[in-house]
């Protein structure tokens, strides 16, 4: 399928999905909705991916949603917002539950749905440069179909300020409370990014996949006998399955695992 909204560059085990609208900074509207998901879905299931970039040509990374679309949304009837915002919401939630790490390379604005977007990855680097706003109730909106990845990556308390305010804050500001994991000047960008791939790369692919899903269902669960259950089963249940012995095995043995031995064949 040929994408009119997104690129997607592979380099070796790394996909970057660009989003490709620099004349509108990357706002989306219901074709690049579509095609995000389906990007990123696709990707999810390839085998020759094991770490998953999300980045934007131009100089802003995500204003948030389109102009035009939302011009078209304001004489949508109740049925069509619904659709709307559904594949809004779809479209972050399968970001976010990719079995794939996401790392999220940030430049420029990224406003309202842009940092739903960020919010959705597992990792974030943003530029010196970079602002961010939650800009909706200037709008008379609600970030709500982003609220759920936005407040577990800021936090309630900052979240009623930023929610509330409509606030401009910066990269540093943005990791002072979470929203970003590191800060880098423009022309180290890339390198700074390429760190977190590289670190990535070196795990297990089946234990990051199900850290990530050990992330998701412990957050916020009461620490309880039935919780405590589970994570001792998983953890018996990774150390039989075939990585977990094999990087067990590898470490005992002071080899590489095939994990890092299928990178030095792929390269």
């Amino acid at each position: 399928m040929s994408f009119q909204t997104i690129e997607i560059d592979h380099q070796g085990l790394v996909a970057t999905v660009w989003l490709n609208r620099p004349d509108v900074r990357n706002a989306f509207n219901e074709q690049a909705i579509a095609e995000i998901t389906l990007a990123f879905r696709r990707l999810d299931k390839d085998q020759q991916v094991r770490v998953i970039v999300l980045a934007a040509r131009g100089t802003a990374f995500c204003a948030g949603a389109d102009l035009n679309w939302m011009k078209k949304m304001a004489s949508h009837t109740d049925e069509e917002n619904l659709s709307d915002a559904a594949a809004l919401a779809e479209m972050l939630r399968v970001i976010y539950s990719s079995t794939k790490p996401v790392v999220a390379r940030v430049q420029g604005d990224c406003y309202a749905g842009g940092i739903g977007l960020v919010a959705a990855c597992d990792m974030v680097v943003a530029s010196s440069s970079a602002g961010f706003c939650l800009s909706e109730v200037r709008l008379g909106l609600i970030p709500a179909t982003i609220s759920p990845y936005v407040i577990r990556a800021m936090g309630e308390r900052q979240a009623r300020r930023y929610f509330l305010t409509a606030e401009r804050f910066d990269a540093h500001e943005a990791k002072h409370i979470g929203l970003v994991h590191e800060v880098a000047d423009d022309t180290q960008l890339d390198h700074e990014v390429e760190k977190f791939t590289h670190a990535l790369l070196s795990c297990s692919p089946h234990a990051m996949d199900e850290a990530k899903r050990l992330i998701r269902d412990v957050s916020y669960v009461p620490i309880d006998h039935a919780l405590i259950a589970d994570t001792v089963r998983r953890i018996a249940d990774i150390r039989s399955s075939v990585q977990g012995k094999e990087g067990v095995q590898a470490f005992l043995q002071k080899r590489k695992p095939s994990w890092l031995v299928d990178i030095t064949h792929d390269q």
